[in-house]
């Protein structure tokens, strides 16, 4: 069986459903990656990777960073060719040699050259909100469904489950908040007799599994309506940490991706969640396996 992820940018494929695409390559499915952009607009996350050397050739450093990502994944990979928009949220702002500027009609005969090459049962991408509203990532979305009405052979369309439906709105609340959290933050500076006591506990596993565990039923009650799709691939988690790491300009070892270590990750969520989007074949959920119906 062939399974096709449609991404936006180098990174998203590790970050989103990537232990479900290692786990069918893995049982000998052909697993192909589809990248609309090559993220040359994103910022340089890792402090480590923020050096003399890497803003110049950002383009071909996130190519080579892709490569050893796919190949840690097992997966086969395709650039669709155009260029990243960066993030702006404002449409009247977006760069004119952006995939978000590129009409949709050009884009999505682009994606169908590519599936009737390869020929998926299927197609995996994000949601209407592009998981975060993102202009690439939206265009991403609008151009995969497209593609799919258009092409027969794919017998399946699923999303990529996000928990929380992510809009513009949020971000540009969150974006006010942060800013409000570090000017309290330099104001305690200026006084450090007012600052609160830090919590010198140690960061134990029962503390995270608690802190954690309680968030994570919070958002899979949320989201229980649209997930139809859960698979089990806790064995992967392993190579999908090591596939985001490989995109070391975007991924702070540090950061929030990778601040749980996946073994806990493995006790605390051990699946990959996606909604069933359209089907042209007879399936029922709640389903196990992507293929269900297919087989």
């Amino acid at each position: 069986m062939r399974l096709m992820a449609v991404h936006a940018h180098p990174d998203d494929e590790s970050s989103r459903g990537a232990a479900t695409l290692a786990k069918y390559a893995a049982q000998g499915h052909e697993v192909l990656v589809v990248t609309a952009t090559g993220g040359e607009r994103g910022d340089i996350l890792n402090p480590a990777m923020d050096r003399p050397g890497i803003h110049e050739n950002l383009p071909l450093v996130r190519r080579d960073e892709m490569a050893r990502a796919a190949a840690i994944l097992g997966v086969q990979h395709h650039w669709l060719g155009y260029k990243d928009t960066g993030l702006q949220l404002d449409p009247a702002l977006l760069p004119h040699d952006g995939f978000a500027r590129v009409p949709l009609d050009q884009s999505v005969g682009r994606l169908v050259e590519v599936i009737h090459a390869f020929k998926p049962h299927v197609l995996i991408t994000y949601n209407e909100c592009g998981g975060y509203p993102h202009p690439d990532h939206i265009r991403t979305h609008e151009m995969a469904v497209a593609a799919y009405r258009a092409c027969a052979e794919v017998s399946k369309l699923y999303y990529i489950h996000e928990p929380v439906r992510v809009t513009p709105t949020m971000v540009r609340n969150f974006e006010r908040l942060e800013r409000l959290r570090r000017k309290a933050d330099r104001r305690r500076a200026d006084r450090p007799q007012n600052a609160r006591p830090v919590d010198e506990r140690p960061l134990t596993v029962p503390r995270w599994v608690r802190a954690v565990g309680v968030l994570t039923r919070g958002l899979r009650t949320l989201s229980a309506r649209r997930a139809t799709t859960e698979i089990a691939c806790v064995d992967y988690f392993e190579l999908r940490d090591k596939a985001l790491r490989a995109h070391a300009t975007q991924i702070d070892p540090r950061g929030h991706f990778l601040v749980l270590p996946w073994t806990w990750r493995q006790q605390l969520w051990p699946t990959e969640r996606f909604e069933l989007a359209h089907a042209r074949v007879d399936t029922t959920t709640p389903e196990a396996d992507l293929f269900a119906g297919l087989l």
